[in-house]
């Protein structure tokens, strides 16, 4: 069967290989289900171009000259390494190898990315990861990126395919010694008379935005002594009582385990965060990232549910079923999302 890349030099190439293997120009033929008459005009174009002849014609036979000897054996080599970079290329589609190049938000990728890739490299010894983090709106275009890990409360409009993993949110918490020598809150609007350690982002709304029992919602502008980009930083800075932080779950859930932190205010979190995992097109989609992609349902969804629980939260998301994407370019509605409003983490 031919296909539009049936033309050129290799084309002209394979019909002059064939021709010598088949001792025939009609054997050639019949082997690239072409006419007799078109093989000839390939060996003849072939040797137009060269300036040499390659084949000694009779009525009965057909014999290489000297250069055609020559020439044979670099098709044979060149046709060889085609032959070969095709079979690599189109096997990256079916065997996971190779080079898959990932990009999560650092401590998202701490608390559940890390943990994980020894496994996925046992799993998967013929890749090779290459792992980055970056708190930003990642551009996978310019960078290479197979799979980003990114955290919004909405997507932006983007040409990137997006695959919604999960949910999760933030919490408010400060230390035990804080709160026992400050009047714990009662309600959100009393946040306003403490010290707030505020996260900040370029994708992360300054406002702290509030939802509470019987879907109630309260917005304030925090104020305090420290503002920070890492989630990290501020846990310590509330673990050693400076004030109330406002910090995704998974930041802080050993704190809360191990005492160091304490919930404030515990009927209220964050408005919802997705977990999506962004890719750069959903054609051609190679057998690694497929494979990331499926070992991230496995083992990361149930990690991000779990956690979400302790708090009180499900964590489920609307994830879309297994092996399904979207383009993060979707209408505003309600569970659609924008990449302008994200966790920052």
């Amino acid at each position: 069967m031919r296909n539009k890349l049936d033309t050129g030099v290799l084309h002209a190439m394979r019909a002059f290989v064939c021709v010598v293997e088949t001792g025939s120009f009609t054997g050639a033929a019949e082997r690239m289900d072409l006419t007799t008459a078109q093989v000839s005009r390939l060996v003849g174009d072939l040797e137009k171009r060269l300036q040499a002849r390659l084949l000694h014609r009779t009525t009965r036979q057909r014999a290489l000259t000297e250069t055609g000897e020559v020439y044979l054996d670099r098709c044979r080599e060149v046709l060889g390494l085609v032959m070969e970079a095709e079979a690599q290329a189109s096997g990256a589609a079916f065997a996971p190898h190779g080079r898959l190049r990932l990009q999560c938000m650092s401590n998202f990728g701490q608390r559940y990315v890390s943990p994980l890739l020894p496994a996925f490299l046992r799993q998967h010894p013929s890749i090779q990861v290459e792992y980055r983090t970056s708190q930003y709106v990642p551009d996978l275009l310019a960078r290479g990126t197979d799979v980003s890990l990114y955290l919004a409360a909405e997507l932006q409009d983007s040409a990137l395919v997006s695959r919604r993993l999960g949910t999760t949110f933030s919490i408010l918490c400060a230390s035990p010694a804080y709160l026992a020598a400050n009047r714990a809150p009662r309600s959100p609007a009393d946040l306003a008379r403490h010290p707030c350690l505020q996260l900040v982002n370029p994708s992360v709304s300054p406002a702290w935005q509030l939802q509470g029992p019987r879907q109630r919602t309260h917005e304030l502008a925090p104020e305090g002594p420290c503002l920070a980009d890492a989630p990290d930083l501020l846990r310590e800075a509330a673990e050693n009582g400076a004030g109330i932080a406002l910090l995704p779950l998974f930041s802080v859930i050993d704190a809360v385990r191990g005492g160091r932190l304490v919930r404030v205010l515990p009927a209220w979190r964050s408005l919802d965060i997705g977990v999506f995992a962004l890719m750069p097109s959903r054609q051609f989609m190679d057998a690694r990232t497929r494979a990331w992609l499926a070992f991230l349902d496995e083992h990361l969804v149930p990690a991000v549910r779990e956690d979400a629980r302790f708090f009180g939260g499900s964590g489920a998301g609307t994830r879309s079923p297994a092996g399904r994407t979207g383009t993060a370019a979707q209408p505003r509605r309600r569970g659609a999302t924008r990449l302008s409003r994200g966790a920052g983490r």
